[in-house]
């Protein structure tokens, strides 16, 4: 599982020009059942996704796809979660125990 950090970087002023695109990338990765949640870094810093089912060289070529990082309206940055525990309606994200 990966948070992938979307802060703003130097050509934020063109948010605007990209904002059609980076929408359809998430609204992409929303239907392939990768990203299961997408927001606004408060107080207005950037944007966030969770992204589940991926493996790290598979988020990094779906990040670079993110019309926000092609044309440098965000930098991105991907941290990797290994959960070991979880409230039980999240436990679909928790690997599946050895053995299964």
């Amino acid at each position: 599982m990966f948070i992938v950090l979307l802060r703003f970087a130097e050509n934020r002023a063109a948010a605007g020009e990209h904002l059609a695109g980076h929408r359809q990338w998430i609204e992409q990765g929303l239907r392939d059942q990768v990203f299961l949640l997408a927001g606004g870094i408060q107080p207005g810093l950037g944007g966030a996704v969770l992204v589940h089912n991926l493996s790290l060289s598979q988020v990094r070529r779906r990040v670079a796809a993110d019309p926000f990082v092609i044309h440098r309206v965000v930098d991105a940055e991907i941290l990797e979660i290994a959960p070991g525990m979880a409230d039980p309606r999240l436990e679909f994200l928790l690997p599946a125990p050895a053995g299964s």
